[in-house]
């Protein structure tokens, strides 16, 4: 069902209301036939966008709620979030920084709500990887991720007024004898600390 406007040719072209086949409805903006320019889409689901569309896809800002709770505000291109936006989760955590293909991607800030840490650094398809620093209530750590776990040098700042630094070592992993049905989880890179001193200018160029 449609209730709007419409062009000499009979396409819906202007403003408009939609109620589709699938239960969904759109409220907005149309362009020869497709949904174009601001809108607000409500899905049977419970989820909703309003922002800006372009030939029928989320395009340029918008806000997305999710019926889990959790909402994206933010750049989006083709239905895509891409660009810089706002993610907050439905267990409270939240991201804000860049995003490509729908994950975090590039510069960007991660809270995790339960314990107040922040991770402030760099993001590669969604995962952690890049110079970063990880902050704490009364300390810090600075220094790069790969995969989403610290590794190479890097240092932990205490708020006291001193530093440790070292660096994460990937432990190898035993063979065992036996046939493993399933491959071992890997291991947790671990800490070793090679010195102690006052706060000293850290740079993620610095080993280079």
């Amino acid at each position: 069902e449609y209730e709007g406007d419409r062009n000499s040719e009979g396409q819906r072209h202007g403003f408009g209301k939609a109620l589709l086949p699938n239960g969904d409805t759109y409220e907005g903006e149309y362009e020869c036939g497709l949904r174009s320019g601001p809108g607000t889409y409500r899905f049977k689901s419970g989820a909703l966008y309003t922002g800006n569309y372009l030939q029928n896809k989320k395009h340029g800002k918008g806000v997305f709620f999710y019926p889990d709770g959790s909402k994206y505000a933010g750049d989006w291109v083709h239905d895509q979030r891409q660009g810089y936006g706002e993610y907050l989760y439905a267990n409270g955590d939240s991201y804000t920084g860049e995003w490509a293909n729908n994950k975090r991607h590039g510069q960007g800030t991660y809270v995790y709500k339960e314990t107040g840490s922040k991770y402030v650094g760099c993001w590669v398809n969604g995962i952690q990887d890049g110079p970063a620093e990880l902050i704490h209530r009364n300390y810090r750590f600075k220094g790069r991720f790969l995969n989403g776990k610290p590794l190479g040098r890097g240092k932990f700042i205490f708020d006291i007024g001193c530093e440790q630094h070292g660096e994460y070592i990937q432990p190898v992993q035993e063979k065992e004898e036996e046939d493993e049905e399933e491959p071992p989880l890997p291991l947790e890179p671990i800490w070793k600390a090679s010195e102690i001193t006052k706060l000293t200018p850290w740079s993620p160029h610095y080993e280079d």
